[in-house]
């Protein structure tokens, strides 16, 4: 992502490149997070307008929690932040990538379940199979970070 897009004076004026992106019915465009580096595919979720732009100024995943109806600072519960590289836009203006690196914890966690990546699931003989382990309890990360 160029440096344009993370000048905050530029934030302010240009949203051009906001209104390429091609928002759902309800306002809401696909995001996925993969993890520079290791290209791992970590969680896949949904971002509004706001949520993108405070992406973009904030530099950390931001997203709109369809649950909750709110936005969503990805790591404001667990501590599991995600450090934003990269924004791409597919080439149908209707899907966008994070290149992120996940803070918090060594190896990074991304999942509520306190796996690596939200599809720890693998398709195996007919059954879902969990495949990648646990690498911290969720009772432990979320036991001081909700009030």
């Amino acid at each position: 992502m160029g440096q344009a897009v993370y000048n905050s004076a530029m934030e302010k004026t240009d949203q051009t490149w906001l209104d390429a992106v091609k928002w759902d019915e309800h306002g809401l465009i696909p995001v996925i997070a993969q993890e520079a580096g290791s290209n791992d595919v970590l969680m896949f979720a949904f971002m509004n307008r706001e949520a993108l732009q405070r992406t973009v100024m904030l530099r950390q995943a931001v997203y709109w929690s369809r649950s909750r109806k709110k936005l969503w600072h990805k790591g404001e519960e667990s501590g599991h932040f995600q450090q934003v590289h990269e924004i791409r836009l597919d080439c149908d203006n209707d899907v966008i990538l994070l290149k992120v690196t996940q803070l918090g914890h060594e190896p990074g966690i991304a999942c509520h379940t306190g796996r690596h990546s939200c599809f720890f699931k693998k398709l195996e003989n007919g059954r879902w199979e969990e495949v990648d382990p646990v690498l911290q309890d969720p009772a432990a990360i979320y036991q001081n970070k909700r009030g």
